[in-house]
């Protein structure tokens, strides 16, 4: 891991007031940039050759001659073949010429190696560098270790495919979209064998992805994605905050649950009986506030867990992807330990928990460059980086 110490080096010599905020161009990039541009910070979008037209042309920026942006929200994009590319030695120094922090999503610890981030990567990130690593399924200190050692509430794990006694939902990675998901359910093990060697047949998972699959109970109820935002410079209010919260368009599960149970009957037999759960748009919610303490209470432990395993902890954004049971219980089935990928559904016009909270349009990626405006005003930029 880089040194923190390191990290301060490189952000003793920016220049503060040509500071630029940047991203990788995909997941959450829009929510990122929009909020920049609202707290006055230019932005750098960094895009793969093939998927860059939505931030090198359609949200392309404008600003007039006093600097004004009239239109967009993306300053610059730059395109490279391969994502990894942004992490050569002479896009890291370019980076660092530019005054850039450089704010990590789902898409950039997925795309680019996490040992790479965590060793090679000499640009100051918004958040804890040494926490990317927790949201990788099977690793020492996943994230599931770190919701075992605070204490909340998650599915309950099935070890073998051959004990599964009620519905259950075995979670793998897709075998040919990387950031998706090959998810699917079963209430025995004769209907995992079934669906497993059908999905393995269409392609959508691989043999070793089930064998390193995770098992969990699967919990009937709505899923609500908390999206918190933890701020380290805070002294006399509360440091979390719930900006939003948000739930998935997941397809084609979405097309299955809007047919007629007859026509979902018709599929049986076809490649189309057990639906993909690949996500594919978010949708705003909200919760009865008599589940929001709760859900305080899910995030205070949270944070402190992770300031005690993880130094400095969380920073900023994270979210706490949330299921409810018939008793308004929550489980925790996944964590994004920084912007999470539903918060689009902020831009521009933020939240009602974050627009009430700060009495004003609260996105996540304004919430993020409002802390990075007020960090480098307090001449506390150490205490936001890592």
């Amino acid at each position: 891991m880089i040194a923190r110490e390191k990290i301060w080096d490189v952000v003793d010599v920016y220049e503060n007031p040509k500071i630029k905020l940047g991203v990788l161009a995909s997941h959450s990039a829009l929510d990122v940039a929009e909020g920049a541009v609202s707290e006055g910070f230019n932005t750098v979008l960094y895009a793969q050759k093939g998927r860059e037209k939505t931030y090198a042309r359609y949200f392309k920026g404008r600003r007039d001659k006093n600097g004004i942006l009239q239109r967009g929200i993306v300053d610059e994009c730059r395109v490279y073949d391969k994502f990894r590319e942004i992490t050569s030695k002479t896009e890291q120094e370019r980076m660092r010429e530019d005054n850039v922090l450089f704010i990590p999503n789902r898409s950039f610890t997925s795309y680019i190696d996490l040992r790479t981030i965590e060793e090679d990567f000499m640009v100051p990130l918004v958040g804890s560098r040494n926490m990317l690593r927790t949201e990788e399924r099977g690793e020492q200190k996943d994230y599931y270790w770190l919701l075992e050692k605070a204490g909340l509430p998650f599915p309950e794990k099935i070890k073998d495919p051959e004990k599964i006694d009620g519905l259950c939902i075995v979670k793998l990675h897709h075998a040919k979209k990387k950031l998706e998901r090959g998810f699917f359910t079963a209430k025995n093990h004769s209907e995992y064998v079934k669906k497993s060697d059908d999905l393995i047949k269409q392609g959508v998972i691989t043999k070793e992805g089930l064998m390193n699959a995770r098992i969990e109970r699967y919990i009937i109820g709505p899923v609500f994605n908390l999206d918190f935002f933890y701020n380290p410079l805070e002294d006399e209010l509360e440091k979390i905050e719930l900006l939003g919260v948000d739930w998935r368009f997941e397809s084609s599960l979405d097309g299955h649950v809007r047919l007629p149970a007859p026509q979902q009957m018709e599929l049986v037999g076809t490649t189309q009986e057990i639906p993909e759960m690949t996500v594919c748009g978010h949708n705003s919610a909200t919760l009865r506030e008599s589940l929001l303490e709760s859900a305080f209470e899910l995030a205070e432990k949270y944070v402190t867990t992770c300031k005690k395993h993880f130094d400095p902890g969380v920073v900023g954004a994270f979210c706490l992807q949330t299921c409810v049971d018939k008793d308004l219980n929550y489980y925790i089935y996944d964590v994004a330990p920084r912007i999470g990928g539903g918060t689009n559904v902020h831009v521009a016009v933020g939240h009602p928990y974050g627009n009430a909270l700060w009495r004003k349009e609260m996105s996540t990626g304004r919430r993020t460059a409002q802390m990075i405006r007020e960090a480098i005003e307090q001449d506390k930029l150490k205490e936001i980086v890592t």
